[in-house]
């Protein structure tokens, strides 16, 4: 049976702990406790300040601390759907109160939290849950800072009693009970509709475990889940298990730990160790299904149909729906595998960016390992100072800021499918990853029939259909190298481009980039030297130095385009460009969002000025493009930016992209 009804009741907190001889069973999918100050300090503030507000002669109505929804499993035992943290924190609160408590708050198949709430206040048990004595010091420290210690004493002759009193008496809580008849996974649903409760991972979470037979595996996947939910922090840092579950054969021979090179930091962070943390470029609900994809794909081979599978994490639970039956232990298992596997390699073999703000020569993007010899442990470049190492760094982060959004990050996708499929070998890996570059650009951006006709975006599916191939493996073979497709898609000033998307010109950025790596980078190159001669005549414009091709970087803050000559001017009148003529690749720029709402439309000349200048006014990380640069330098020479310049520069252009010079 099904319902939506949900029956309640109230419960004073005397009730919930001393009432009925109830025992609370946080379920193994549930989070550790993981209540800091801020939540902690705020519930006693508030349940302090409405204590004195009805001592003073206030309101005598019951306090109301919010929701607990439970499971009844039969002799009193009630698991804890929704509510786990706040009522551990009650339990912590009541404890530094030193009330004494008849019910249980026990762990499922957490030794470590159960033996550390059975040793408050001493908490000499071996084995500490550090999220649990952290709350308890936090809620020690709060009350004895917001409770003044006489309220804490009973008050007799007198109407409203101590804070004690207060918290046990007038401090309810409404309890959801479900029955037990009822669809959990459905309540679920109910309730993430609703924005309230568990979300959509979590779900996802509840749904896999209970798949699991044995508690102990139960553990191990609820503390491997928990781990690598923390996305911004190297999984080696938190994780520490040599195998998962065993060496089953139908799971995975080889163990992790041969993986990931070695035991890692206790994820109980005790010592207060500093872990290294990074900005996300994905987030857990997000890569999830990248997972999910990888393991049906390897699973299902040609019988998976990439194509139907949404990278977005507003249909995680659909995707994971259309497995049915499916969903089995040994798929809970495998997955559980691919997911440590697949954030280990998005770690180590992925670009993050460090948490310093973009700046100019000061390359954000990192490729790094984190690395353990002996005792050391440390971060380290995937390939030190390489030429593979230097270009992977480039691709990715080009890919990156192409596709900024959480959702639909197929890069990510094909490069982990890469890695599993064929190891980390950085010679393979970087041919691999720029191979991938070309095939975006060629198979996909310059095929018609993978775009949209009103903006030349891709189509859904487009990217799988070019790349996966032949059995769902990765096919990286060009198929369409014509270069009078970019004019026909993107216009040369003839007719409106239907727009031109960002990854033409991070592209386009990059080709600029490694023309001058392999070139001239390193190579101590004059003004007068043949090689820089002939480098800045393809490009078509006088040498402008080489700073800006050794600090360039692809920075997030470059996501607008603009019309270098404006729209407003282009008139066609006296020898001015006609709308027709400026709205081609020529005359696009990527900038950053300040310098575009700042000077959209001045001239090309006032530009010049404005952004060339360094002062600091415009950030110069803001018109860091290379292309930008190249279109401004012509500018500069030729003193006038007509439909001629625009012109020649779209072919100059349209030459480094087809290496056509």
């Amino acid at each position: 049976m099904e319902t939506n009804t949900l029956p309640l009741k109230e419960q004073s907190i005397d009730e919930l702990y001393n009432g009925n001889k109830a025992t609370y069973e946080v379920p193994i999918y549930q989070r550790n406790y993981a209540w800091e100050e801020d939540e902690i300090t705020a519930l006693i503030q508030d349940v302090y300040d409405a204590y004195l507000k009805s001592k003073n002669g206030g309101s005598k109505n019951n306090y109301y601390i919010g929701t607990l929804v439970s499971y009844h499993k039969g002799d009193q035992v009630y698991e804890v759907i929704d509510g786990q943290q706040r009522l551990t924190t009650i339990y912590l609160v009541l404890s530094v109160l030193g009330i004494s408590v008849q019910n249980k708050l026990t762990y499922r198949a957490r030794k470590k939290a159960n033996d550390t709430i059975k040793s408050i206040p001493k908490f000499d048990n071996d084995e500490k849950d550090y999220g649990i004595i952290n709350g308890y010091n936090i809620v020690e420290n709060a009350i004895g800072r917001i409770v003044p210690k006489d309220k804490n004493e009973k008050e007799t002759g007198k109407e409203t009693g101590s804070f004690k009193d207060y918290f046990l008496d007038k401090v309810h809580i409404i309890h959801y009970n479900v029955p037990k008849d009822i669809d959990l996974n459905h309540y679920f649903e109910i309730m993430n509709s609703r924005g309230e409760q568990l979300e959509k991972h979590e779900i996802i979470k509840a749904r896999l475990i209970e798949k699991l037979k044995d508690d102990a595996d139960k553990e191990k996947f609820n503390k491997l889940w928990e781990n690598c939910s923390e996305m911004n922090v190297y999984i080696q840092q938190k994780y520490r298990e040599k195998v998962i579950f065993g060496e089953s054969p139908k799971v995975e021979k080889k163990p992790l730990i041969e993986l990931i090179k070695g035991k890692v930091s206790d994820s109980s962070n005790k010592n207060g160790d500093k872990f290294d943390t990074f900005q996300l470029i994905i987030d857990f609900p997000n890569f999830l299904l990248i997972v999910l994809k990888l393991t049906r794909i390897r699973i299902e081979n040609s019988n998976f149909d990439p194509t139907d599978f949404i990278l977005d994490d507003k249909y995680l639970i659909q995707e994971f729906d259309k497995l049915g039956n499916n969903i089995n232990e040994e798929f809970v298992k495998t997955f559980s595998y691919n997911l440590l596997k697949a954030r280990y390699f998005l770690d180590n073999y992925i670009v993050h960016h460090s948490n310093e703000d973009d700046a100019i020569g000061n390359n954000p993007w990192k490729l790094q390992r984190w690395h353990k010899e002996g005792k050391n442990e440390y971060l380290k470049n995937l390939d030190g100072e390489s030429d593979d190492q230097n270009k992977l760094v480039q691709l990715l982060s080009m890919f990156e800021v192409s596709y900024t959004a959480r959702q639909r990050k197929n890069y990510l996708f094909y490069c982990l499918l890469h890695l599993f499929e064929k190891g980390t070998k950085i010679e393979e890996y970087y041919k691999f990853v720029n191979d991938l570059a070309d095939k975006y650009f060629k198979d996909v951006y310059l095929n018609k029939d993978k775009l949209n006709d009103t903006n030349n975006t891709p189509k859904p599916g487009s990217f799988d259909e070019t790349i996966l191939r032949n059995n769902n493996e990765l096919d990286l073979e060009l198929h369409n190298q014509d270069i009078k497709n970019f004019s026909e898609i993107y216009g040369n000033g003839t007719e409106i481009s239907k727009g031109v998307p960002l990854f033409v010109f991070n592209y386009l950025d990059y080709k600029l980039w490694e023309k001058y790596y392999v070139e001239l980078s390193g190579k101590g190159t004059d003004k007068k030297s043949r090689e820089r001669i002939e480098f800045f005549k393809i490009l078509g414009c006088n040498d402008f130095g080489l700073e800006v091709f050794e600090q360039f970087y692809f920075s997030r803050t470059r996501r607008s385009l603009e019309h270098f000559y404006p729209q407003a001017n282009a008139d066609g009148k006296d020898g001015r460009p006609t709308q027709e003529q400026i709205n081609c690749m020529g005359n696009y720029a990527m900038i950053g969002s300040e310098a575009n709402s700042s000077g959209s439309n001045w001239s090309p000349l006032t530009k010049l000025s404005h952004y060339l200048d360094s002062s600091g006014k415009i950030k110069q990380v803001s018109v860091a493009s290379l292309k930008f640069m190249i279109m401004m330098q012509k500018c500069k020479d030729n003193k006038k930016w007509t439909f001629e310049e625009i012109k020649q520069h779209q072919k100059n252009m349209e030459n480094i992209l087809f290496k056509k010079e």
